[in-house]
């Protein structure tokens, strides 16, 4: 074997060795969530701030009585759910208050549904409004209930210690 097939078959092996870690770089970009920096830009929250215009709106047509009861209760756990959300992600440093305010943004869109029943029982929504919202709230739930179950996937703090 002379000096020149062997310098092949190292360049050989290194090349395959270069296109295998190409492959795994390749493969996990694939996998790789896009990074945000943003909670505005977060699915859950654009769908929260959403159903909180769409309550605004909704809850305009109410009857004047209940200005200071359901139409104040309604609006009022609507715009929390994405404040908390906004919140939980400053606090995203903490696992523990990123949950926590997690918590309380589904305990919020929680209370919501709880309205809307109400407004419905009341006759303020129609049944087509009422399972709309409802549908479209349990989704947020969903949506919070993912980020909650697996809270180190976002945090930033478990990311930077893990990512060593």
């Amino acid at each position: 074997v002379d000096t020149e097939t062997i310098r092949q078959g190292q360049l050989v092996l290194v090349l395959s060795a270069a296109v295998l870690v190409l492959v795994l770089v390749i493969e996990k970009a694939g996998r790789m969530i896009e990074t945000i920096f943003d909670h505005d830009r977060l699915d859950v929250y654009r769908l929260a701030s959403d159903l909180q215009q769409r309550i605004l709106t909704l809850s305009q047509a109410f009857p004047r009585e209940e200005a200071y009861s359901l139409t104040d209760q309604i609006r009022r756990s609507s715009r929390s759910v994405g404040a908390n959300i906004a919140e939980a992600w400053a606090k995203r440093r903490y696992l523990a208050h990123f949950v926590s305010k997690l918590t309380d943004a589904d305990g919020e869109s929680n209370e919501t549904l709880h309205w809307i029943d109400t407004a419905l029982a009341c006759g303020y929504l129609t049944s087509e409004q009422h399972r709309d919202l409802c549908r479209e709230y349990e989704h947020v739930g969903a949506m919070l209930g993912r980020m909650i179950a697996s809270p180190d996937s976002w945090c930033l703090e478990h990311r930077r210690t893990h990512a060593r």
